[in-house]
This record gives C-alpha cells, sequence and structure tokens, in this order.
C-alpha cells in the first residue's frame, strides 16, 4: 500500500482536509500561517498544513483597534482572495463577532454561506463550554468547526484585554473547555495565550490536535499571524511572536529611497521610460 505523505512537508499533491489536520494528532507538528491575500496565500502555500483567514484582518489591513469591528463580508471577501492562491494547504475561515453567538441556527447559515461563497472547507469560531451546543450542531449537519479557546479575542471586552488565561484555578475551566470542544466534534482546537504547562496538559488529555499560540512547543501545531512573524505589522509586537523577518522596516526603507529619488528626478530613469520610436522587430 502507498503511504500517504507525512504533514508539514511540501511533497503532498493535494489539499489537506479536516480529516488530515485530525489525524495528525502526536505527529509532526502542524504549521499554519493566517494569510488574507491571494500573494499571501501563495507564498506559503507549499509550506504549511492549513491557513486561517483569521478576523485579526481587522486590525492588521483595515486598522481597526480590535477584531469586533470585523463583518461577515470582509471574511468572505478575504476567503475568497486566499482561496485563489491554495492548492495544497487547507483553508480555515474565522466566523467573525456576531456572527454565531445568537443561536446554533445562526451559525449554521452564515457557517454555510462562509462555506458556500469561498469554498473553505472548515472554520473556526471562540468559545469553549458555552459554545459546545453550537459546534456538535454544526458539525452534525456537514460543517467542519476548529475550536478556539484561552485568549479569546472577541471576548476582550469581558476578559478585560488580552490576558493569559487558565493561570491559577482558572486551569480547570480552560480543560473543561477543551473537552467540550472535542466532546462536540472539533477536529482541532487553538490555544491562545495559555501557560506552558497547562497547554501540555490539555495537548495530552485531549483526542484532537491542539493549536498553539502563545501556548507550548509541545502543542500539536503552531499558528502565527504572518504579518506579525514577517515584522510587516509593527504596531505591537506580542511576547508569544517571533519575528522572522523585518519587511516592515525594509519596505519603509525602500518607500523612502523612492521617494527621495522622485524629488531628484532620479526616477524615472531612461530604462523606464519609452522613446516615440518603434523598437526594431
Amino acid at each position: 500500500m502507498k503511504e500517504e505523505p507525512t504533514m508539514s512537508t511540501t511533497g503532498h499533491t493535494r489539499a489537506r482536509t479536516p480529516e488530515d489536520i485530525r489525524n495528525a494528532k502526536g505527529g509532526t507538528p502542524l504549521v499554519s500561517l493566517t494569510a488574507y491575500t491571494t500573494p499571501m496565500a501563495q507564498m506559503m502555500d507549499a509550506h504549511v498544513d492549513f491557513v486561517l483567514v483569521g478576523d485579526s484582518v481587522g486590525m492588521v489591513l483595515h486598522g481597526l483597534e480590535s477584531t469586533l469591528g470585523v463583518t461577515m463580508e470582509m471574511m468572505i471577501l478575504h476567503g475568497q482572495a486566499v482561496r485563489r492562491g491554495l492548492s495544497k494547504a487547507m483553508m480555515v475561515v474565522d466566523m467573525p463577532f456576531g456572527s454565531y453567538e445568537e443561536s446554533k441556527e445562526q451559525a449554521f447559515r452564515n457557517a454555510a454561506r462562509i462555506m458556500r461563497e469561498t469554498g473553505a472547507p472548515a472554520v473556526k469560531l471562540e468559545g469553549g463550554v458555552d459554545m459546545a451546543e453550537t459546534i456538535s450542531f454544526l458539525t452534525a449537519r456537514g460543517i467542519p468547526v476548529m475550536a478556539h479557546i484561552g485568549l479569546t479575542p472577541q471576548s476582550i471586552n469581558t476578559l478585560g484585554g488580552y490576558k493569559v488565561q487558565g493561570r491559577g484555578a482558572a486551569a480547570g475551566k480552560l480543560l473543561a473547555d477543551a473537552r467540550a470542544v472535542e466532546k462536540a466534534g472539533a477536529f482541532a482546537v487553538v490555544l491562545e495565550k495559555v501557560p506552558q504547562r497547562l497547554a501540555d496538559a490539555v495537548t495530552a488529555q485531549v483526542a484532537i490536535p491542539t493549536i498553539g499560540i502563545g501556548a507550548s512547543a509541545g502543542c500539536d501545531g503552531q499558528i502565527l499571524v504572518v504579518d506579525d512573524m514577517l515584522g510587516l505589522f509593527t504596531a505591537f509586537k506580542p511576547k508569544f511572536v517571533k519575528r522572522y523577518a523585518t519587511l516592515g522596516a525594509d519596505g519603509s526603507e525602500a518607500i523612502a529611497a523612492y521617494a527621495e529619488d522622485v524629488r531628484a528626478r532620479r526616477f524615472p530613469a531612461a530604462e523606464h521610460v519609452f522613446s516615440d520610436v518603434e523598437p526594431a522587430a
């Protein structure tokens, strides 16, 4: 029997599926990044297992102060753009604030719309025990769900800001959230801004992959906002971000050089303009 290629390699020949992600539990760590545009999706397609079209797009690309102002239309637009850039990595689209909390029926309508209009095979929503019934309702109706617990950015007003979650007595609640989303049928769960020891305990106690962001290297996978990782978004730098490039600074320097050339009439130069004589055939 021919073996399927392993995760986190560039050798796979078909797009990943939610089942592939679920089955990666305990294996080679899953690799994920956010993407919001076609060129960025193309850049990461061969290197990641799944791409998240995150509602972080509101802060990263649209200048919003939080993710709360992100709309369904924004998520669908960016999901469509990312889908055009992918052929191997799986795409997951965030459900924005207000699109699923009211009822499980509302969640189904909006999740179905996201999948239908973007081609995404899965959605992600925030919440643990409180969202278990909704996750179960969606998965029973053909909508794969990635859960998100710990720091849930859509709940910053009730959490009191972007604080570490699960310290001390709160660890029990986070473990309960993880077990609840697993039982409800989520195929993976994001652990955001969770103490390392607790993230390791969750990873050991649930049968679905844990995807860490500010959690632990012991998680079954990792995700970062690509603009943070590349140094494009520089308004602030979370502790859990490692910058692998400084493209924001490089871009600023390049723009400054361009402006200087234009003002000094060094650009456009002779090689950048056209003559009134047709070139020889």
